[in-house]
């Protein structure tokens, strides 16, 4: 896979072109979905799967030789059964519905994400809200833009001053660990807020809104394409231990450069 800038913004121009139909296919459907639970609090709906369906074609009608890891096709996958073998081919990483519970109560507050991951490294990502009429999109040594305009990370010293995200798993038991977390940050940070979107909270970091992420049970469609926002504003993310961000792994810590250390700590 080429990383030239060139191609980076082929491989941007077609994942926002396919983040763009699958937002205009969950619209469609809005109105009018019928709703299933996976499981307790954890709904799928048949936009998820219509707005994959579109995404996936797009971009492999594109790029047919790369994959394509939607969660639609991973359902009672753990992260590392879904990652590529060693040596594999350019990795699209898809959700094509992040925030599904707030779409299902017409919360605007949910999106598309793509990300493209390709030796060890997230290299482009696309998040698009389509209520707020917001496009988040960045590739590697490009930037980031939030409707193509430059974005960077807050300025924030630390996290006393930050608006700091987080993310509850739908299982009951696994949120007992985040609100643990949650509790130990209420002393520290100057506010705490859960959107319901994981994509979204990571590309707010990205563009200064949020001024750190953590969560500790995420899957690589979750936070793929704004791990690359991130990076690419000037941002830090790590594992909850400190060592490099992996998408595969569950846990992770986001935010500037002033913030991610102290939160790390904290947690």
């Amino acid at each position: 896979m080429s990383t030239d800038p060139a191609r980076l913004r082929e491989y941007l121009s077609v994942a926002v072109a396919a983040a763009r139909k699958g937002a205009a296919e969950l619209e469609r459907w809005r109105s009018k979905f019928s709703v299933k639970e996976k499981s307790r609090a954890d709904l799928v709906t048949d936009a998820d799967t219509a707005s994959q369906k579109i995404v996936k074609d797009i971009i492999l009608g594109a790029f047919p030789d790369h994959l394509f890891i939607g969660e639609e096709d991973s359902v009672g996958k753990s992260p590392q059964e879904v990652r590529p073998p060693h040596g594999a081919p350019p990795a699209w990483v898809v959700d094509p519905l992040d925030g599904t519970a707030n779409y299902v109560h017409d919360v605007p507050a949910y999106c598309v994400s793509i990300g493209l991951w390709h030796a060890g490294r997230a290299v482009v990502g696309v998040i698009l809200d389509p209520r707020q009429n917001e496009l988040f999109a960045a590739a590697h040594g490009l930037g980031a833009t939030l409707n193509d305009k430059p974005i960077r990370v807050s300025s924030v010293p630390g996290v006393h001053d930050g608006m700091i995200s987080t993310g509850f798993p739908a299982n009951y038991q696994k949120q007992l660990r985040n609100l643990e977390a949650w509790k130990k940050l209420t002393e520290h940070a100057q506010s705490l807020r859960r959107n319901g979107s994981t994509a979204l909270s990571m590309a707010y970091v990205a563009c200064g809104r949020f001024d750190g992420y953590w969560a500790y049970d995420n899957y690589p469609w979750d936070v793929l394409a704004g791990a690359a926002l991130i990076a690419e504003a000037g941002g830090v993310l790590s594992a909850t231990d400190g060592t490099p961000f992996d998408p595969y792994r569950p846990d992770l810590v986001a935010g500037n450069p002033g913030v991610h250390p102290e939160l790390l700590r904290v947690l």
